[in-house]
């Protein structure tokens, strides 16, 4: 794969985080209630960050959930045919304001499975959506709440997210085919 374009810098995920932490306050006349879920891998290191922000800017840092939605997805044959446990949240989610968070949405399947294991939980309140990275090419009816940066790309591009809790570094990339 080739690098097409670097889109972010370290600089222009924090102001995202920022703008994205901001919003998320706005919305929701603040942080009574919320909880952030991020979706495994990417989605927790930014959900961290966001609640890290949030607590900067409103001294209350809302909880943070790691949710892994891989048996929860529609390509689920194509990953492996084991038995699975599915983690539970470890807070109660029923009347919460929920955040999902991750790095990319791109044809929404993510999204919907993420949606199916949450009410697997319980029933929130409400459920939002933050993103750093619309890339377009919706495949469901989704559309994320918040967004870091939107970004139009081919069908043959990937956007790369790197973040320095997994891979030592922060940009975010696009790779062609």
């Amino acid at each position: 794969m080739i690098i097409k374009a670097k889109i972010m810098d370290e600089l222009a995920i924090k102001r995202a985080i920022t703008r994205i932490s901001n919003e998320i306050i706005e919305r929701n006349k603040g942080t009574e209630n919320m909880i952030l879920v991020g979706i495994k891998t990417r989605g927790v290191p930014l959900a961290n960050r966001i609640s890290e922000k949030i607590e900067e800017i409103e001294g209350e840092k809302p909880p943070v959930c790691i949710l892994d939605i891989q048996f929860y997805r529609d390509d689920l044959d194509k990953i492996n045919n084991d038995p699975y446990v599915v983690e539970k949240i470890n807070y109660d989610i029923n009347n919460k304001i929920i955040v999902l968070v991750d790095d990319v949405i791109y044809t929404g399947r993510t999204v919907r499975a993420a949606l199916d294991a949450l009410m697997d939980q319980g029933r929130p309140k409400k459920v939002q959506l933050a993103v750093l990275v619309d890339r377009g090419h919706r495949e469901l009816p989704i559309r994320p709440d918040f967004i870091g940066k939107n970004v139009p790309t081919a069908s043959n591009e990937i956007v790369s997210v790197k973040l320095i809790e997994i891979d030592d570094s922060d940009e975010v990339i696009i790779l062609e085919r």
